[in-house]
């Protein structure tokens, strides 16, 4: 390694100049044959020293887990991040993504009662070694719990109640992404858990008797006296609205759809207004304007949203 720093300085300062004397074309191929041949070395004896890869592991008496990668050589076709990655894979500690089923035989059994897991404590167990490791977990697991929501193997609920239920309920339908946050009150439901809550959350219809058991009023009192007064109609009762005004900081955005709207989708006619400002350079406008469309078309609300600009501000 030093020898290829040495013969690299050499051939900066040829090129810089710092060196005295005039060096002909012969000398200055020579020098480029030393760099090329110590940095091949160099290579050589760093893929000799990276041979073990030291994970945290559970499982294991002294809580790591070593994993001889063998001897290396820098002539083969992959990097030593890929040969890393390579090794995890084929022991199975490091995956492309994780199945319905596999979630279902690792699931704690400390929450296998309640039938919850909180995303926060999900996610962490795929960074702690409790679980397989994933390439890109965040994304991964949005896009997995989402999934599987919708085919109805897992639910997903946010903001627990005393009463066991949870302000928000999610089984069998599609998700937004959005809705999918790694936050200690958002929760994974096994399927019996969220089929349960799901019929309980569903009010029972009152059934309706058939009209010969109806109680038929009387006409008139049963002392004969005089018609009993027949009750008018019941005035309908009025509706209150309310408002939520406001400036909302972006990074509380994702919380507000998992407390606030689920507390609002209590009363009926629920409308959420839009109204996000920022100030760009001139120069980044055309491009911002151009991504925002693309992303309204891929969320199909470019029919919904518009986009305004106010120039000279």
């Amino acid at each position: 390694m030093e020898l290829a720093l040495a013969w690299k300085r050499v051939q900066g300062e040829i090129e810089q100049g710092t060196l005295g004397g005039d060096f002909d074309r012969t000398e200055c191929a020579e020098v480029l044959s030393k760099v090329k041949e110590a940095q091949e070395e160099a290579q050589d004896e760093v893929w000799a020293s990276y041979r073990y890869v030291i994970l945290a592991d559970n499982q294991e008496p002294d809580g790591l887990r070593v994993i001889d990668l063998g001897a290396g050589h820098a002539s083969a076709s992959e990097t030593l991040c890929g040969r890393v990655i390579s090794a995890l894979k084929s022991q199975a500690l490091l995956n492309e993504t994780v199945g319905a089923g596999y979630l279902e035989r690792r699931w704690p059994p400390a929450l296998k009662e309640v039938g919850a897991w909180p995303l926060a404590s999900l996610r962490q167990s795929f960074l702690n070694g409790a679980l397989t490791r994933l390439m890109d977990p965040d994304t991964v697991l949005r896009h997995k719990i989402v999934e599987f929501v919708g085919q109805g193997d897992f639910g997903l609920a946010s903001v627990h109640r005393p009463d066991g239920t949870y302000d928000r309920l999610w089984y069998g339908e599609a998700i937004a992404p959005e809705e999918v946050t790694f936050e200690a009150d958002v929760f994974l439901l096994m399927k019996a858990k969220a089929q349960a809550l799901k019929v309980k959350a569903e009010p029972m219809p009152t059934p309706v008797p058939p009209p010969e058991s109806r109680p038929q009023p009387l006409p008139w009192s049963e002392s004969g006296s005089s018609p009993e007064a027949i009750p008018g109609p019941v005035p309908a009762s009025h509706n209150h609205i309310l408002h939520l005004v406001g400036t909302i900081p972006p990074e509380v955005w994702n919380r507000l759809g998992t407390k606030v709207l689920p507390k609002l989708r209590m009363g009926n006619d629920l409308r959420v207004d839009v109204d996000l400002s920022v100030r760009l350079h001139p120069e980044l406008v055309r491009s911002m304007v151009s991504d925002l469309r693309q992303i309204l078309q891929d969320l199909d609300l470019e029919d919904r949203l518009r986009i305004e600009q106010d120039e000279g501000v």
